[in-house]
């Protein structure tokens, strides 16, 4: 078994989300930890991965709307401060496969299956192995109890139902 820890320094936890019905609003977690673990690197049978992010840590580039995101209308913090990740199955071959997994988000957990793409590994100027994944998946953010929004006067909603979620993770092999 390889083991490796996600380096949050040199990864992203990034979603997308429609505005308004038109437009796109994306964010960021900043702070999430993680591992990773590979039984044989030739195929993702038998790898797992687990992550835990920082829900107050979101991060769209607006401090009005970040408050917002944290406040009870959407994640509530105060009383849901950490969303977790739990690997339960991966299915697909070594450099393209599907983890799925256990998401929890404001108290609830749901299903998700993510599309991974394995980037490869490197070695770093300090002797590090490092290892690099891309991920994606869509999830519905009312799936999880976060059903707050605002009617447009023209018609539908201020906030999209559907969160693109992606992944750009690199990860140092345990000594």
């Amino acid at each position: 078994m390889t083991n490796y820890i996600i380096d949050p320094s040199h990864s992203t936890l990034g979603f997308t989300v429609r505005h308004a019905g038109i437009g796109k609003t994306r964010g960021s977690f900043e702070e999430f930890s993680g591992s990773i673990s590979v039984a044989d690197e030739s195929t993702p049978a038998g790898a797992s991965a687990a992550a835990t992010i920082n829900a107050a840590s979101v991060n769209t580039g607006n401090g009005d709307r970040d408050n917002h995101l944290r406040s009870a209308d959407f994640f509530e913090v105060e009383k849901f401060p950490e969303w977790t990740f739990t690997s339960t199955s991966t299915s697909g071959s070594r450099d393209e496969f599907v983890l799925s997994g256990d998401l929890t988000i404001h108290g609830v957990t749901k299903k998700v299956d993510i599309d991974v793409t394995f980037e490869g590994t490197a070695t770093d100027p300090f002797g590090n192995e490092r290892a690099a994944f891309e991920g994606s998946t869509n999830i519905s953010r009312k799936d999880f109890g976060l059903t707050w929004n605002k009617a447009q006067a023209a018609g539908g909603v201020l906030v999209g139902d559907k969160i693109a979620i992606t992944l750009e993770i690199e990860a140092t092999k345990e000594a």
